[in-house]
């Protein structure tokens, strides 16, 4: 856990601007723009880049990804760049809730996997970059979306144990146990074999 070196107000105001900023649906905002309809109700009714792809649009998921990550990657850094390594995590947790639950949608959002990978490009960009590869080598062995972020989550805490970014890790227990509440339905189906794989359609 970082230093606590921002007064408690501008803490408060950093965890609101970036809540409001993850709450911003872009994977909604991108399906419409591209004609692509409501994402709600298409495949699993999702609004992360994975369902996107669901449309064909392969396009327009890319654009749903980099923009989910971006948003947690530009908290986090405009967090850092004004105040410190405190207002930063702080920044990084708030955009992953607001992503979870936006307040835009009635506090119904995506699973945050594209977001969580943003925030730790931005707080330390070597575990990042490992869970990012973590998430690419079981998709490519196992092809299933939901277990990729689920591997990703529970190594991301010891990846940065092992690249010396202990101070993180508080964050990362915390944002890992949100990816797998948000995941409990990926995880039955995955048990029971039904879960859609990379690429197939619900």
């Amino acid at each position: 856990m970082p230093e606590i070196v921002t007064s408690p107000p501008i803490l408060a105001l950093v965890a609101v601007l970036a809540y409001l900023l993850g709450a911003v649906p872009f994977g909604l905002v991108i399906a419409r723009a591209f004609g692509l309809g409501d994402l709600r109700r298409i495949g699993s009714g999702n609004i992360g880049a994975t369902n996107v792809l669901r449309t064909g649009n392969k396009r327009a998921a890319a654009l749903t990804l980099v923009l989910d990550a971006g948003k947690g990657g530009l908290a986090v850094l405009a967090a850092r760049a004004t105040m410190g390594d405190d207002a930063a995590q702080l920044a990084g947790l708030s955009a992953f809730l607001g992503h979870l639950f936006p307040v835009y949608l009635g506090f119904r959002g995506g699973k945050g996997v594209a977001t969580f990978l943003g925030i730790l490009l931005a707080l330390a960009w070597p575990v990042g970059l490992l869970s990012c590869g973590t998430w690419l080598v079981t998709a490519l062995i196992a092809r299933y979306s939901s277990l990729s972020a689920l591997v990703a989550a529970a190594t991301a805490p010891l990846w940065m144990l092992y690249t010396g970014n202990g101070r993180m890790i508080l964050l990362g227990v915390l944002l890992t146990i949100l990816i797998y509440i948000r995941h409990a339905g990926n995880i039955k189906r995955l048990k029971a074999g039904t879960e859609s794989r990379i690429g197939g359609k619900r």
